[in-house]
């Protein structure tokens, strides 16, 4: 016997809630219930990661060391705790240049199932999909990943412990939670790049949620707006139960 209750249309759901919350910038986001599977993507259009490609670039790294049998040599393990934790732009420059450039990093993506991110040298300007940004953090936040869990424990710890003037973003939509934001100013037209990928957890579901946006007048403002993206979809997850 089929149900006769109404199937929800998440997508559908999520683009009422995010839609007008845009204003004059462009955002896309993807959220999932982790423990359900449910989930939903506005958006397909392709980004800058700023500094969230900081998550990509160590995932990377913690794959090749799995490859070579080995552990984390101490200058790895430095280098990782400020890239993510401070999010040290010489730290990320070295690690990218350990993992082989930006032919390594796409190589570990195509491993992790990215099919809409293009590594680029200037880091920053890594081309990104808040679809394959979901993907990146069920590579880091799933069980069924690349990554060991001895690997995942270790990038997810430092999510947790990123510096306080980095407390926003995805963060603002739950408590527990894991994030990585990216800023990034554009020198040809003065407005910013402003991101945020990571783990929350909401009225007892855990939830991981990508917000990508360009346009944004200023970073502050941009902060706000990605906050309240990231609340409208963990939302719209948390109504559909």
């Amino acid at each position: 016997m089929t149900s006769e209750e109404p199937e929800v249309d998440l997508d559908a759901e999520l683009a009422a809630a995010v839609a007008p919350l845009a204003g004059d910038s462009s955002v896309s986001v993807a959220v999932l219930d982790a423990a359900v599977g449910a989930g939903a993507v506005y958006g397909n259009g392709t980004y800058a990661t700023a500094s969230i490609v900081k998550v990509d670039i160590l995932a990377a790294l913690l794959l090749r060391v799995q490859d070579q049998g080995r552990e984390l040599t101490a200058y790895e393990r430095s280098r990782s705790v400020t890239m993510i934790e401070n999010s040290d732009n010489d730290a990320a420059t070295a690690l990218l240049r350990t993992i082989g450039g930006t032919t390594g990093l796409d190589a570990a993506n195509t491993r992790f199932g990215l099919v809409g991110t293009t590594a680029a040298a200037a880091w920053g300007l890594t081309r990104t999909t808040a679809a394959d940004q979901l993907v990146l953090l069920k590579t880091v936040f799933g069980t069924h990943s690349k990554l060991t869990e001895d690997s995942r424990a270790y990038l997810q710890g430092l999510m947790r412990n990123v510096a306080a003037d980095q407390h926003w973003g995805v963060s603002a939509a739950g408590s527990d939670w894991a994030l990585k934001n990216g800023w990034m100013p554009r020198s040809a037209t003065g407005l910013w790049d402003i991101n945020s990928i990571g783990r929350v957890k909401s009225n007892g579901h855990t939830y991981l949620v990508a917000v990508l946006s360009t346009g944004q007048q200023t970073m502050a403002t941009g902060i706000e707006r990605v906050e309240s993206v990231a609340k409208a979809a963990v939302g719209v997850l948390d109504g559909a139960r």
